[in-house]
């Protein structure tokens, strides 16, 4: 048994803090929530003393690419070190996440299953994994690997790694079916060009069509998954909604329809604005890739506003990977920045991250019964968001009851 007493709880569910907590923990799950002189335990329990410091539910980013190491050509394209190095690479920044506190992550293309199975089996200490193995769009999609020539890319892929391009129903059904079968948790679809793609294929211009995105979503459903969706704006981004996705990734130009965000709310579709990669592509080298990440910035903002008024469920996800691996929770700092409340920026990577990962019921929320997956850091975060992302101020990490890390 492990108990945590006397600090500052933010359970993840929206509530206020409570003061003088004490958390008690068993058999990987949380046992009891109490306060003060009501705490108690058996002599035999472990006791860690956390007065003045804040106890989190264990973080979750909703759109990260753990395996993905940059945005050159020759990244993307693994030409730039033997595959063993990317690997180890990869298990790095896998196990540095775990370290600043963020115990699940759902990884939204480029990551293999084997990653996940290296985690469960022991072999590499990090968070729990969801992966969508690769990235489905048709040709010409940011799923494609092509050239700045516009020629395919005729390098050996990863067979751990599907091919992600899809044309025609058909098709669509059978690669999601091959995600599935190598060991897909979710479904990572694209209906719109993105501030990176190449040139002439933008946050606006479509990918799919009905039919095709139809089949995705009814296919991955049908398997048990769901499905997320990288889409910006323009009728990609409408065909995305009407075809029932589970969440919007990036969704920068939903303030552009007024029917989107009242369809969201609706059907409890999940928007995943992951500013933190527009800062890095708004400073980007490429100069088209400059100018769309700042054209989009105000609509951006005002999309996330105007969802949360509507009462759609803002989430946190960096899109992190091809910008490298910063601390995964600048997004919370980005969101505040953005309108939400601190206690809306934890709870976006917390609560209601669990519900957009399919796993509420088991994590997010620290009450009693839930899977202990927790973060202690020093000082209160809701007065400086900042604080969750210094590795000097996360003190206790334990994830399923086990400490990971302890300061």
């Amino acid at each position: 048994m492990l108990v945590l007493r006397g600090g500052t709880l933010i359970d993840g569910t929206g509530r206020a803090p409570l003061r003088d907590a004490t958390l008690v923990i068993e058999d990987g799950r949380v046992e009891a929530v109490t306060t003060g002189a009501a705490a108690t335990w058996p002599s035999s329990a472990e006791v860690i003393d956390v007065a003045g410091m804040t106890v989190l539910p264990g973080l979750i980013d909703c759109h990260d690419h753990m395996a993905l190491h940059g945005y050159e050509l020759a990244s993307r394209w693994e030409l730039n070190e033997a595959g063993s190095t990317r690997h180890l690479r990869t298990a790095r920044a896998i196990e540095h996440t775990l370290a600043m506190g963020y115990t699940t992550i759902r990884d939204a293309g480029g990551l293999d299953a084997g990653f996940r199975a290296a985690i469960e089996q022991g072999l590499l200490a990090g968070p729990r994994l969801l992966t969508a193995v690769a990235i489905i769009s048709p040709i010409g999609g940011i799923g494609d690997r092509v050239s700045p020539s516009g020629h395919e890319c005729m390098v050996p892929a990863d067979p751990a790694l599907p091919r992600g391009v899809a044309n025609g129903v058909d098709e669509v059904r059978r690669v999601v079916r091959t995600m599935v079968r190598a060991g897909a948790d979710v479904i990572k679809c694209a209906t719109t060009g993105g501030a990176s793609s190449r040139a002439g294929h933008g946050p606006k211009d479509p990918a799919f069509d009905p039919d095709e995105m139809r089949a995705l979503v009814d296919e991955a459903h049908a398997l048990g998954r769901k499905v997320m969706c990288h889409a910006l704006g323009g009728p990609g981004l409408r065909l995305a909604l009407e075809a029932g996705v589970d969440s919007i990734e990036h969704g920068c130009y939903l303030d552009e329809d007024p029917e989107l965000i009242p369809m969201m709310a609706e059907r409890s579709t999940f928007f995943v604005p992951t500013l933190t990669v527009y800062e890095y592509h708004s400073e980007s080298k490429a100069a088209h890739v400059r100018e769309r990440s700042r054209a989009l910035r105000e609509h951006h903002l005002a999309s996330i506003q105007r969802a949360l008024a509507a009462g759609v469920k803002v989430v946190a996800g960096t899109d992190a990977g091809g910008h490298g691996h910063p601390p995964n929770a600048a997004e919370l700092q980005h969101l505040v920045a953005a309108g939400l409340t601190p206690l809306q920026a934890i709870r976006a990577a917390t609560g209601w991250a669990a519900e957009c990962v399919g796993l509420e019921r088991e994590i997010g929320t620290l009450e009693k019964a839930k899977r202990a997956d927790l973060v202690v850091v020093a000082g209160d975060p809701l007065a400086d968001m900042g604080i969750l992302q210094s590795a000097e101020r996360i003190r206790l990490v334990v994830k399923d009851g086990v400490t990971q890390l302890r300061r």
